[in-house]
């Protein structure tokens, strides 16, 4: 009765009745706690995806991929099977492939996509190399069937999320690696080869450097620069299609710093796994090219790069500011990777 008289005392001065607003604060509480708890456990998962895959052994993926009695491990098992490996790591990671996802919180994370995206430009790179180079014995010889049908798999856009699905289409790319890979361990298929010869590394071994040169470049202008155009240095007669200034100034967009940080990880994750297996096909020629120790001082700089980041974010201190630069220091690593790489490379095109 009591409050009942509270009500009409409200109405009749105007106001509204009594309790009603503490009664829509106490329906909208449970609402705003459910999207809290909602938004909290996508941040939680977001982190648990964001964690970058271990390293994985090569000899025991050349095993796992050669289960029958009678296939064999032979030249070029352990580097197509890490290149299998990579690939199905990069899709079957903690939270999948992540790349082409449009809902949360895929798409509010960038540093495990752009990890991604280095992965998968160094598999791209070995499946060119494999279908051009290792698969075949001279320019005029015919391509491998199956990575004929890989290299161009590999090469699908990446953020494609429907119809097709980029993971569907590497997917594809991976099936006909197997069947490349089985092929090879047949001892009664001549069909299918790799030639682990000088020239042939060589050639993927330039790809490589090329990769680490540009991203030990992105990596050092986060910091900014003003650098010399030396793009026509060493040669008085060369020419380019459009005159540039003679200074640039070159500087990584601050939004961008982490993504190339991540990118420059990937890369150099995976290559880790195609050197470390390079190490084992390419063996009898390395130790002839007495080049064995300079493969494995090229792997140790680039394991360097995987060290556990510490900092819940990428840093960007200035050279030799108060903060560090994590940019610099992969550089650092990288810069030194690719000029080992000049090296080994000039021991393999030695007689």
């Amino acid at each position: 009765m009591e409050n009942r008289l509270d009500d009409w005392r409200g109405r009749l001065a105007g106001g509204k009745p009594a309790g009603g607003g503490q009664a829509r604060s106490g329906r909208l509480r449970p609402i705003a706690l459910a999207v809290g708890l909602v938004l909290l456990l996508l941040v939680l998962i977001g982190v648990y995806w964001s964690d970058e895959p271990d390293p994985f052994d090569i000899e025991q993926a050349a095993i796992a991929h050669a289960p029958a009695t009678e296939s064999r491990l032979t030249t070029g098992s352990y580097t197509t099977s890490a290149l299998i490996t990579a690939m199905e790591t990069l899709l079957n990671k903690r939270g999948g492939y992540l790349s082409n996802d449009i809902t949360p919180p895929s798409i509010w994370l960038d540093n495990i996509p752009n990890w991604e995206f280095g992965v998968l430009v160094q598999c791209r790179d070995l499946a060119r190399s494999m279908r051009n180079d290792f698969s075949r014995s001279q320019s005029q010889s015919v391509e491998d069937a199956d990575l004929i049908v890989t290299e161009p798999k590999f090469n699908f856009d990446n953020n494609s999320w429907f119809l097709p699905a980029s993971e569907s289409v590497y997917r594809e790319g991976i099936g006909a690696l197997y069947g490349y890979l089985e092929r090879l361990q047949d001892p009664n298929d001549p069909d299918a080869q790799f030639y682990a010869r000088a020239d042939n590394l060589n050639g993927w071994l330039d790809q490589v450097g090329s990769r680490l040169g540009s991203l030990s470049q992105r990596l050092s202008a986060s910091v900014g620069q003003v650098r010399l155009n030396t793009d026509l240095a060493g040669d008085p007669e060369a020419e380019q299609s459009t005159p540039t200034s003679p200074q640039q100034l070159v500087k990584t967009p601050w939004l961008e710093v982490d993504d190339v940080f991540y990118e420059a990880r990937g890369a150099s994750w995976a290559l880790v796994h195609f050197l470390k297996a390079v190490e084992i096909d390419f063996e009898p020629i390395l130790q002839k090219k007495n080049a064995l120790i300079s493969l494995r001082q090229i792997i140790r700089e680039l394991e360097a790069t995987q060290a556990t980041l510490w900092s819940p974010m990428v840093l960007n201190g200035s050279g030799f500011g108060l903060f560090a630069n994590h940019s610099l220091v992969m550089a650092s690593y990288i810069s030194r990777a690719n000029a080992a790489i000049i090296d080994l490379r000039a021991l393999l095109a030695q007689g």
